[in-house]
């Protein structure tokens, strides 16, 4: 069956893999990446496959643990040269798909959580947050146990800005000038 895209053959589905690849800030997982290139009908998922395959084979992404890509330099330098070959409406579509999670990716980047057993009893959560050029907060909290550490790290992955904001409030008598 004749698939009616604008992506035709292994050469174009390697460099729309290494254009949607080239703007994730971070590793990706393959559900996602497939999402990604799978928008043009003419990328069928065993080609899509195949390729990717092929790129990991030739050193131009690299397969993480867990099932995740990452673009190589190699990757990088050939996806640069070679994408303006990607029709333009292509690309496009591309982008307005890949931004989101871009941009969901650097803000988990900035943000980190972490627990770990206490000396003394307990658990302690490690709760860490980041502008993108540095650490603009860092605390340590007590938790009576798994399940509460874990409550605690999702409530802060969930509103790191949110609970920043209110401590400043808080830190400065429940004003904020600015």
């Amino acid at each position: 069956m004749e698939n009616f895209g604008f992506i035709h053959g292994e050469l174009d589905t390697k460099i729309l893999i290494l254009y949607v690849l080239r703007r994730l800030p971070r590793p990706v997982d393959g559900e996602t990446l497939t999402e990604l290139c799978s928008f043009d009908n003419g990328v069928g998922w065993f080609d899509y496959a195949d390729c990717l395959a092929g790129l990991v084979d030739t050193a131009h992404v690299q397969e993480l643990d867990g099932g995740r890509y990452v673009i190589t330099d190699k990757g990088r330098a050939n996806g640069e040269a070679a994408e303006t070959s990607i029709p333009y409406s292509v690309r496009r579509r591309a982008d307005l798909l890949i931004e989101p999670i871009a941009e969901r990716m650097r803000r988990e980047a900035m943000i980190d959580a972490a627990h770990s057993p206490a000396s003394g009893g307990g658990v302690t959560v490690k709760l860490r947050l980041s502008d993108g050029k540095g650490e603009i907060l860092s605390m340590s909290l007590l938790a009576p146990d798994e399940g509460s550490a874990l409550a605690m790290e999702r409530a802060f992955r969930r509103d790191a800005e949110g609970i920043y904001q209110k401590l400043i409030e808080i830190l400065n008598d429940g004003t904020v000038e600015g």
